[in-house]
């Protein structure tokens, strides 16, 4: 299991397994159409998703973006359920296409933690989120976006390099899995920032 690095208030760590199952892999683009139409059906994504990719930079249009933009704007506040709603989301979310991805062999579970493990601190919101930020976010977060778009491009060639690596040896090759891994998990604080707006500290260029 990666380290879950604990100075931002957002962390992903995915359990790496030393043998992966050839089966399911051979046929994972047709086992994850179940679990991915309920999730599409969750997060909004129904006849707009052109991109899985899509769904990772930002893990889903269904979380309550605007009135929690409008909320942090004009009363300073982040309701729990609100926060609750986004935290769930985005962990199925990443199940699902951990799951798709090759990471993982667990069927994505609609609720249990399985082998993706993410953290995402509840924020004070008097105290800690500035009123005027989540107006501007999603332009300081620009520059993330269009690097982790080449990165998704870099995953899908690594996808299909590990794809076959399972079928010839078992194995989904561990520095691929932690590049992967390591995208991913600067999605997630891009996702946090920009998106869920539950933090107002500016994500890192990493993938650690």
């Amino acid at each position: 299991m990666t380290e879950i690095k604990k100075d931002y208030p957002a962390s992903l760590s995915i359990d790496y397994s030393e043998k992966s199952n050839r089966l399911t892999t051979l046929f994972r683009i047709f086992m994850i159409i179940p679990i991915f139409i309920i999730l599409c059906f969750l997060s909004g994504q129904i006849g707009y998703a052109s991109e899985p990719t899509d769904n990772l930079i930002i893990f889903g249009a269904g979380f309550i973006f605007i009135p929690t933009l409008l909320m942090i704007l004009f009363r300073k506040k982040y309701p729990k359920w609100w926060f609750d709603w986004n935290l769930s989301l985005t962990k199925f979310t990443t199940r699902v296409f951990s799951y798709l991805m090759l990471l993982t062999d667990q069927y994505p579970s609609t609720d249990e933690e399985q082998a993706v493990h993410i953290e995402i601190r509840y924020p004070d919101a008097s105290k800690e989120l500035k009123r005027g930020m989540p107006l501007i976010k999603w332009f300081l977060a620009i520059p993330h976006v269009f690097i982790l778009v080449f990165l998704y491009i870099g995953i899908v060639f690594v996808t299909i390099i590990a794809w076959f690596s399972i079928m010839f040896t078992g194995k989904y090759p561990e520095r691929l899995f932690e590049f992967v891994v390591g995208v991913m998990r600067w999605s997630l604080r891009v996702s946090v920032y920009a998106c869920l707006l539950t933090t107002d500290k500016y994500p890192a260029f990493s993938l650690k």
